[in-house]
């Protein structure tokens, strides 16, 4: 009888597993995107270290359980997990993946050049690369998913449109924050103009999208509530944007080095500073915007969902910008900004971390949208639908 009990419990805790293995998504992992940012932002502040590098750690465990439910998806159901290639929605947070990635690679070298030397940084490079490569695929891949595959309308446009793109301007601020520890000189301006290349990839495409973005708000009023969150993701790419800039300046002087260009050097570091200011003005708009039409959403209610992390990483990423503008300039006023976004920061994953484990527990949170009948445009030229 006990045997017989025991094997049920496995049975039953492998149809669990499986089921979950078969709605998994990759926004889950946008709440890697927001754990490890959170963990960045804390570690600028004095005497959160150590809460700090705990916090990235936990991120490197949530980053591997979600890649390994992911590949085995695929794995597992192949077919079903295509599907999310057709979907306008859900194909989007492919771009979660490596901006999950690259906070845990910024990690490297925040936290792991103390305990592990000069192996942090050849961790952090290793991974970037591949960081780089992802970016580089869903930046080009998705865009024209949206353009040969799916059904897409400028009234149902939002700013999770900007996901895949951002990615690479992501990849950017990483390799800016490597190149200093690089002890390659000719690796070191490799990885530096690649970021630049990088950021160019990503940046005005973004930009070109935010702007489409305010037409369709003017025309079309705010997204459904279930969307609240994405009106927070207009400041991914304009504090990414910032701190890329802000970062491959500050890097150029030693990075640059090889090419016998002092004047160059000086430019780019000019160029970051004024430039990330510029767009770091642009992002108080978006900021006061995104606090604006929260505060409207709350009136009717925002159901939660895994889109929730959306007002963490843009909110966090942005406060970055601000410490690094902090840094550079010597100016108290964005140091107290900094300070308080993080700590509204804090606040934020707190309420948002509960609620996931919440709906996780409760399994309301494992589902996949691709997989309902109608979802991607093939439903309609075929009667074998999941």
């Amino acid at each position: 009888m006990l045997t017989q009990g025991f094997a049920r419990f496995l049975r039953t805790r492998r149809t669990d597993l499986l089921a979950i293995v078969r709605q998994f998504t990759p926004n889950w992992f946008a709440a890697t995107m927001g754990t490890g940012i959170l963990a960045l932002d804390l570690n600028q502040l004095p005497g959160l270290h150590r809460p700090a590098m705990a916090l990235w750690l936990l991120n490197i465990a949530l980053f591997a359980l979600f890649t390994l439910l992911y590949a085995a998806r695929w794995l597992l159901y192949p077919r079903e997990a295509a599907r999310i290639f057709g979907h306008s929605v859900m194909s989007m947070f492919l771009g979660t993946i490596p901006m999950g990635l690259a906070t845990i690679i910024n990690g490297f070298i925040a936290f792991g050049l103390a305990p592990l030397g000069p192996e942090a940084v050849g961790i952090a490079t290793a991974l970037w690369w591949a960081d780089v490569a992802l970016s580089l695929v869903i930046g080009i891949g998705v865009p024209f998913l949206m353009v040969i595959r799916q059904d897409h309308a400028i009234e149902r446009m939002t700013a999770v449109w900007l996901l895949p793109v951002v990615a690479a301007e992501v990849a950017a601020a990483s390799g800016a924050q490597i190149v200093p520890h690089l002890g390659n000189p000719h690796l070191a301006l490799l990885v530096d103009i690649l970021s630049y290349a990088l950021w160019a990839y990503s940046v005005p495409v973004a930009l070109g999208i935010v702007a489409v973005l305010l037409l369709r708000l003017v025309l079309h009023r705010l997204p459904h509530r279930d969307m609240a969150p994405s009106s927070w993701l207009t400041l991914g790419p304009i504090g990414t944007g910032a701190l890329g800039l802000l970062l491959l300046g500050a890097d150029a002087q030693g990075a640059l080095a090889p090419l016998g260009l002092p004047g160059l050097a000086d430019a780019a570091r000019g160029i970051g500073l004024i430039g990330g200011v510029i767009l770091w003005g642009y992002g108080v708009w978006w900021l006061a915007f995104a606090v604006l039409a929260t505060l409207r959403y709350l009136r009717g209610g925002i159901p939660f969902n895994l889109g929730w992390w959306g007002f963490t990483f843009p909110l966090g990423v942005y406060a970055a910008t601000t410490f690094t503008l902090a840094g550079q300039t010597h100016l108290a006023l964005f140091h107290i900004a900094a300070v308080a976004m993080t700590a509204s920061l804090a606040a934020l994953w707190v309420i948002v971390a509960a609620m996931t484990l919440r709906g996780a527990a409760s399994r309301a949170l494992f589902a996949a949208p691709c997989l309902l009948r109608g979802a991607i445009p093939e439903d309609a030229l075929t009667a074998d639908m999941v």
